[in-house]
């Protein structure tokens, strides 16, 4: 990773347009921006060796695939040196989309999708409670996801 990289504002630009659609073809930002296609590949190839451009994917509806129900778990850990078993053992559960090691009530706080509630109260209860590093959790239920966006460059 490049860290000495430093992006100006085509680079900016570049970035929000394949934000919005990565799908964008290099020639189409090389019209937008008044730039070269090739151009346009040298600066996404630095962004990636930079560590800026990770990798490219679609968005999907969890609500349109069935996961009805998302909630954040707040995880307090028996111990500080159980943080990386217990991460290894919730990276396992592909109910558990998210998960930040944080400062504060939580050890870990985790987002969860799952089909219904009565599968949300089986992953809690018997798979995420049932985890030996964890000492609690609390959870929220989301009732709505009313902002979500990237970050801007």
């Amino acid at each position: 990773m490049d860290t000495s990289f430093q992006r100006d504002q085509l680079d900016n630009q570049i970035l929000e347009a394949l934000m919005q659609d990565a799908r964008t073809p290099f020639a189409e930002l090389a019209k937008r921006f008044n730039v070269s296609a090739g151009t346009i590949h040298v600066r996404v190839e630095k962004m990636k060796q930079a560590g800026i451009i990770t990798g490219a994917q679609i968005t999907v509806n969890p609500k349109a695939l069935g996961y009805d129900v998302c909630c954040f778990i707040g995880i307090n850990l028996k111990s500080a040196g159980d943080y990386p078993s217990a991460l290894a053992k919730l990276d396992a559960l592909e109910e558990v989309v998210e998960a930040y090691y944080t400062t504060g009530n939580y050890s870990i706080f985790a987002k969860v999708m799952c089909p219904s509630i009565d599968a949300l109260q089986h992953v809690l209860i018997n798979r995420i409670q049932s985890i030996d590093e964890i000492q609690s959790t609390e959870t929220l239920i989301s009732l709505q996801n009313p902002i979500s966006r990237a970050v801007k460059p």
